[in-house]
């Protein structure tokens, strides 16, 4: 942040109590991160596997920061919505594609979240969970129609630093082997993991967290003056509280549960008889404080990008906004309806985001690359991000390729046409970009 005129410059301490009273976008993408889903897909790993994936869910903090600090410094370079400059850049298409792609992750993951909110509201109240889906998503409906973004910041920073107490406490009351926990972090990959090391990458580095970035951002009115702000505000979020609620989960899972088929709240119920009812407590508060903050996070999503498609001021003040952001919340409530295992189903959103999230890197990485902004990416951030889209796109192909090896039914039909058109997009990204820069100036 700038200094203002005729004042002395900060300490360093002074500096960064600053920084910690400002930050925040980075924490709404954080409260989607450390969600049910990613709890799920650490719930499988640490029960069926032991500490033998504990590189992975390292690695997914250290990614995770580095995908958002991408779209932080385009979000900033730019000082507008990832929408609005696809548009102007690459045309409407390329920009619908954009905005098709996060809604139909976004919302898929909405109901799966409602669903488990409900679940876990149900459980501690003993109140029916159908009851609790229509109360949360009424709840939700009213704090972001009359606060907007600044309900749902102050929520996410209150919630994912109340969650990461939680899980970072009950690391206090499970026995943890440093040893076996140490040389997990070597690492390799057991036969049938594949999926859920996927599934613990892809909550870190998701399309929803890639593209809401710029439109947080331009809600604090943040500009390249505060580079230094916002880049703290990622590390601080996404590697520090994402990375700790991560490694915390997984060490809990990894030490007590012999079994990865497990939900999220049965997980919880486990530890109980395993590691004592505090640690139940803890794990359950944990779940509920983690699944309401991602509920939150994740319903502005698509209201950002298509109210920015559409030529609509991204903020409460603007009455279309709003109720775009109304019927977001109110259409989360069906999702305590659905019946099933939540954490298959958690596993295949999650999955369903993956492959919708290379695209969005590619369109980061050639916008970063364009005249969209000032100052292009340097090679080495080129390079970790080509490194990252590359590791996405794998993660996504195998798991389209398993869908279609299961047989092509009206679900897995969806998501290959799906991967197809996106994949599609993503080879024509680069296409562009080279014909681009072969082009005579």
């Amino acid at each position: 942040m700038q200094t203002p005129t005729g004042s002395e410059e900060p300490t360093s301490t002074g500096r960064v109590k600053s920084f910690v009273s400002n930050m925040g976008p980075s924490w709404v993408a954080g409260a989607i991160a450390a969600g049910p889903a990613t709890m799920g897909s650490l719930i499988t790993a640490g029960g069926a596997f032991g500490y033998e994936l504990f590189w992975i869910v390292v690695l997914s903090a250290v990614a995770g920061a580095f995908a958002q600090y991408l779209a932080m410094r385009l979000g900033l370079l730019t000082e507008r919505g990832i929408v609005g400059v696809v548009t102007d850049q690459l045309g409407d298409t390329w920009a619908w594609l954009l905005v098709l792609d996060v809604v139909v992750a976004a919302g898929a993951a909405q109901l799966l979240i409602m669903k488990t909110v409900a679940g876990v509201s149900a459980t501690v109240t003993g109140i029916d969970s159908r009851l609790w889906g229509v109360v949360w998503a009424g709840v939700l409906a009213a704090g972001l129609a009359t606060r907007g973004y600044r309900f749902l910041e102050v929520a996410a920073k209150v919630l994912v630093g109340g969650v990461v107490v939680a899980f970072v406490a009950s690391l206090f009351v499970v026995p943890i082997d440093p040893t076996a926990a140490v040389g997990g972090l070597v690492p390799s990959l057991p036969s049938g993991s594949a999926l859920v090391a996927a599934g613990i990458l892809g909550g870190a580095v998701h399309i929803t967290l890639i593209t809401m970035h710029s439109y947080t951002m331009r809600a604090r009115g943040w500009t390249v003056a505060d580079s230094d702000l916002a880049t703290f505000d990622v590390v601080a979020s996404m590697l520090v509280a994402f990375g700790t609620y991560s490694v915390a989960i997984y060490l809990v899972t990894a030490s007590v549960l012999t079994s990865g088929d497990l939900s999220t709240v049965e997980a919880a119920q486990a530890l109980g008889p395993l590691a004592g009812p505090f640690a139940k407590s803890l794990f359950l508060v944990g779940l509920l404080g983690a699944a309401v903050s991602t509920l939150g996070a994740n319903t502005i999503v698509p209201p950002f990008l298509l109210a920015d498609k559409l030529g609509w001021e991204t903020s409460v003040e603007d009455d279309r906004y709003r109720g775009l952001l109304v019927v977001a919340a109110l259409l989360s409530a069906p999702g305590a309806f659905i019946g099933g295992p939540v954490l298959s189903q958690l596993a295949l959103v999650l999955a369903i985001g993956t492959v919708g999230t290379p695209f969005a890197i590619a369109v980061v990485l050639y916008l970063l690359n364009s005249s969209a902004v000032p100052e292009s990416n340097s090679p080495l951030a080129n390079l970790a991000g080509l490194a990252l889209l590359l590791v996405s796109g794998t993660l996504a192909a195998n798991f389209v390729r398993e869908q279609v090896a299961a047989g092509i039914g009206p679900l897995s039909g969806a998501i290959l046409i799906f991967a197809v058109v996106l994949g599609l997009g993503t080879v024509g990204m680069f296409g562009k970009f080279i014909r681009r820069e072969g082009a005579p100036a």
